[in-house]
């Protein structure tokens, strides 16, 4: 057990319970551990929380080479990703709604790129800056140039439930839209009027803006500071399964 005063983002005792059997990736006869599984996971929450460099961890946690090295290797074994679906489905079912959603919202949101991350960073003109969108892409490329592709994930990740995606104006057109019903997806583009003028909140955004909100909270996704997109897409998982504990701890409670 660990010996240090305890940071505001260490997983609590629920939370590892639950978490354990995702992360444990080691065969019962490797050899015995240096450092606790739990603190290597403590580690990576406080970096994503925090956003510090690896090499600025603090040095009661274990080395931060060592952490990097096994938070690389959750990421490659999809190990958030699978804790993130699994708590979909039980937050889901807690509040009496099916365990898979029936529809999507499809968006996404440019990261300002740093001098690690620059050389995929593209130039998003609309939103006049240089970095990453979140698919993971250069800004460069527009959101309808992914819907294939993102329609693909979307079904697996849920079982080939969903039958709608909203999705804004970036997403006009013909091929986004046959893009998406080739997968058996069909694509709802919600546009602003032309004779509205000022702040208008249109039908389901404010539910995919909260979740890009979200993140922000988590200073390591403020920017782009990955080398490797992979890296990106894996710690934006790990943030989204901090955030959806919040929930499980919740319903456990008023269960």
């Amino acid at each position: 057990m660990k010996n240090r005063r305890p940071y505001p983002t260490d997983v609590s005792d629920e939370e590892w319970y639950f978490a354990a059997p995702y992360l444990t990736l080691m065969n019962k006869d490797a050899p015995k551990r240096r450092y606790e599984l739990r603190e290597m996971f403590n580690a990576l929450r406080w970096i994503v929380r925090a956003g510090a460099p690896w090499r600025l961890l603090p040095n009661d946690f274990p080395p931060w080479e060592m952490a990097y090295q096994q938070t690389q290797r959750w990421i490659q074994a999809g190990c958030s990703e699978a804790m993130v679906n699994d708590l979909r489905s039980i937050i889901r079912v807690a509040q009496d709604r099916r365990g898979q959603p029936s529809a999507v919202i499809l968006d996404g949101r440019t990261l300002q790129s740093t001098c690690v991350s620059g050389p995929r960073a593209g130039y998003d003109g609309y939103k006049r800056k240089k970095g990453s969108k979140v698919h993971v892409a250069p800004a460069n490329e527009q959101e309808r140039a992914q819907v294939g592709e993102l329609a693909r994930q979307v079904l697996q990740a849920t079982g080939q439930t969903v039958k709608v995606a909203f999705a804004d104006q970036g997403y006009t057109g013909e091929e986004p839209a046959q893009a998406a019903l080739d997968e058996g997806i069909e694509l709802q583009v919600i546009k602003l009027s032309d004779a509205k003028k000022g702040f208008v909140l249109l039908p389901r955004r404010w539910v995919v803006e909260r979740s890009f909100g979200w993140p922000n909270r988590f200073r390591r996704l403020a920017r782009d500071y990955e080398r490797l997109p992979e890296t990106l897409a894996g710690l934006h998982f790990v943030v989204f399964s901090v955030l959806m504990f919040v929930h499980f701890a919740t319903l456990n409670k008023s269960a």
